[in-house]
C-alpha cells in the first residue's frame, strides 16, 4: 500500500473518532470544550483578530496564553465568524492526523525491514481515547504531540540536518514551553550518531543555534507582553499546586507514569520495556532517546507539577511517544520469539483481539463518560456563570475569578485572575487567602466567581448572589460555581 493510500485511510478515521466525541457531548448538553482553558485561547484569538492586540481583556496586553502559536492559528476564523468552535475542531483534527501519520512513519522507519501494508500504528493513535480527547479539547495538546513525533521521525530518518532539528525544537516552544525538553533527544542522538568528537560538538552546536533562532523570539515576545521571559502560566500552575510536592517523589512519578496505560496502552507496556532494552543492544539512539525523554518528561512534571486531573492533560503530549515505542517493542517481541510456534501465534492473535476490544471500549467510555461529562461541566458551570455575569452585573464591574476562560469570552467584564494567568501579581500569595482578600480590596473587586471549595475564607467575606444549581459537576464529585457580591 502506498503512503498516499495509508494517509487517506487514516484521514478518513479522523472524523469518525472526533465525531463520536462531539456527538456524545451534543447529546448530553451541547457542543463545547472540556476545559475552561480552551476559552482562554478563544478569547486571545478573538481579540487578536478584532483588535489587533495580544490581550485577554481588550486594551490590556498580557501573557496568559501558554501556546501563542495555537491562539494565533485560531484567530483568522474571527475575521469571518463570531464562533471559533468548528475551526478549532478542524485544527484539532489536523493535529490528530499529523500525530497518527508521523507516529506511523516513525514506526515504519524503525522496522524498515518489515513490510507494512496496513498502517496499524496510525490506527492505534487515531483511536486512542486520550488523544481523541486532546484533539477535541480545543487546546494545543494534540498538535504539540504531533510535532514531538515529527522530531523523532526525522531523527530516525538520519538526515542529520542538525540546524533544522534545533529550529524545530525552538518552534515547539511556541506551542508549549516544555517543548524545549526535546532539545535533549536531539543532542543525545547527535552525540552518539557522530563518531568523531569534533563532529559531535559541531552537530550539537548547530542544533543549539537552530534552537535559539526559534526560542529567543519567544522569550522576547513574553518579556514585551508581561515583563517576564516566561509566560505567566509557567509560574502560576506550579505555585498553585506546590502543596502536592509534599508527597514522596516516587509516588508522584508513578502516579503520572501510569497515565498512558489507562486504556489500550496497558497492552503496550511490555513492548515499551522490551523496545527500550533492545534499543540498547541495537544502538538505536532514537528509540533510546525517546524512552529516556518520556521518563524524563514524566519526572519533570513529578518534580514541578504533579497533577493527574483531567485525564492527565499535561502528560498527554508525551503519551504518543510511549505508544510508538511500545508498538515497536511489541512488534519485535512477536517477530523474534513467536515465529512458527503455534501456541504463541494463537497468543499473539488473542493479544491483538484484546487490543482492539480495549481500544474500542475506552473510545466509548472516553466519549460518553469523560469527554461528554467534561463538556457538560464546563457548559453548565463556567459558561453558564459567565453568561449570567454578562447579563446581571454592571459593564464596569471588576470580577475576581479562579476560572477565567469562559468569563473572558462571554462575561465582557474586567477580570482579576486568582489563578495568576493574566494577573501575575497574585502568584507570590496565590494560596494565602488573607493576602488575596486584601488584594481584592485594594483592587476594588465587585464580584467573586469561584467554586466554594477552592477557598475556605474568601466566600465568607462575600454574599452569595448566584448558584448554577446544575447537576453534572456534583455528579462528578464536584460542586456548583457561585457568584458572590464582594464586601469591600
Amino acid at each position: 500500500m502506498t503512503d498516499t493510500r495509508k494517509l487517506l485511510i487514516i484521514a478518513v478515521c479522523i472524523p469518525v473518532a472526533m465525531g463520536a466525541y462531539i456527538l456524545a457531548s451534543q447529546l448530553l448538553t451541547g457542543i463545547g470544550y472540556p476545559l475552561d482553558d480552551a476559552w482562554i485561547h478563544q478569547t486571545y484569538a478573538r481579540n487578536l483578530a478584532q483588535y489587533g492586540e495580544w490581550s485577554f481583556i481588550p486594551g490590556k496586553p498580557s501573557g496568559g496564553s501558554t501556546a501563542p502559536l495555537w491562539s494565533a492559528m485560531i484567530a483568522p476564523v474571527y475575521w469571518f465568524s463570531t464562533d471559533g468552535f468548528l475551526w478549532t475542531m478542524v485544527l484539532g483534527g489536523l493535529g490528530l492526523l499529523l500525530a497518527a501519520w508521523f507516529g506511523q512513519k516513525w514506526f515504519e522507519k524503525t522496522l524498515a525491514s518489515v513490510p507494512m501494508k496496513i498502517p496499524w500504528g496510525g490506527f492505534f493513535l487515531v483511536f486512542e481515547w486520550h488523544l481523541v480527547w486532546a484533539a477535541a479539547s480545543g487546546m494545543e495538546t494534540i498538535l504539540y504531540a504531533a510535532m514531538i513525533l515529527f522530531v523523532f521521525w526525522q531523527l530516525a530518518e538520519k538526515k542529520d540536518n542538525w540546524l533544522i532539528m534545533g529550529l524545530l525544537v525552538g518552534a515547539l516552544v511556541w506551542l508549549r514551553p516544555d517543548g524545549l525538553t526535546m532539545l535533549g533527544p536531539v543532542a543525545y542522538v547527535a552525540f552518539f550518531r557522530q563518531e568523531m568528537y569534533s563532529k559531535k560538538l559541531t552537530a550539537i552546536g548547530l542544533a543549539l543555534v537552530g534552537f535559539l533562532l526559534g526560542f529567543a523570539p519567544y522569550l522576547v515576545f513574553n518579556h514585551f507582553l508581561a515583563g517576564a521571559w516566561w509566560p505567566n502560566t509557567f509560574f502560576a500552575k506550579q505555585a498553585e499546586y506546590a502543596i502536592r510536592l509534599e508527597t514522596p517523589i516516587l509516588s508522584r512519578f508513578f502516579m503520572l507514569a501510569k497515565l498512558p496505560i489507562v486504556g489500550a496502552g496497558v497492552l503496550l507496556l511490555p513492548g515499551f520495556l522490551w523496545g527500550l532494552w533492545k534499543s540498547l543492544n541495537e544502538k538505536n539512539w532514537v528509540v533510546q532517546s525517546a524512552g529516556l525523554w518520556w521518563l524524563g518528561y514524566t519526572l519533570i512534571y513529578a518534580m514541578r507539577l504533579p497533577v493527574d486531573y483531567q485525564h492527565g492533560r499535561y502528560l498527554m503530549p508525551a503519551m504518543p511517544v510511549f505508544f510508538v515505542v511500545g508498538m515497536i517493542g511489541t512488534h519485535k517481541i512477536w517477530r523474534m520469539h513467536m515465529q512458527g510456534k503455534r501456541l504463541l501465534v494463537l497468543l499473539r492473535e488473542a493479544w491483538f483481539i484484546a487490543l482492539v476490544l480495549v481500544l474500542v471500549a475506552f473510545m466509548v467510555v472516553g466519549a460518553t463518560q469523560a469527554y461528554a461529562m467534561d463538556v457538560a461541566i464546563i457548559n453548565s458551570e463556567m459558561v453558564c456563570t459567565a453568561k449570567w455575569i454578562a447579563g446581571n452585573t454592571p459593564t464596569d464591574a471588576l470580577v475576581a475569578a479562579h476560572d477565567i476562560g469562559a468569563l473572558g469570552y462571554y462575561g465582557e467584564r474586567d477580570v482579576l485572575d486568582l489563578a495568576g494567568l493574566i494577573s501575575p501579581d497574585v502568584i507570590p500569595f496565590i494560596r494565602d487567602e488573607e493576602r488575596l482578600a486584601d488584594h481584592l480590596d485594594q483592587k476594588g473587586v465587585d464580584y467573586l466567581m469561584t467554586f466554594p471549595g477552592w477557598y475556605d475564607r474568601l466566600p465568607q467575606r462575600s454574599r452569595e448572589i448566584f448558584n448554577t444549581g446544575a447537576d453534572y459537576s456534583p455528579l462528578a464529585g464536584g460542586e456548583n460555581m457561585k457568584v458572590y457580591q464582594w464586601d469591600k
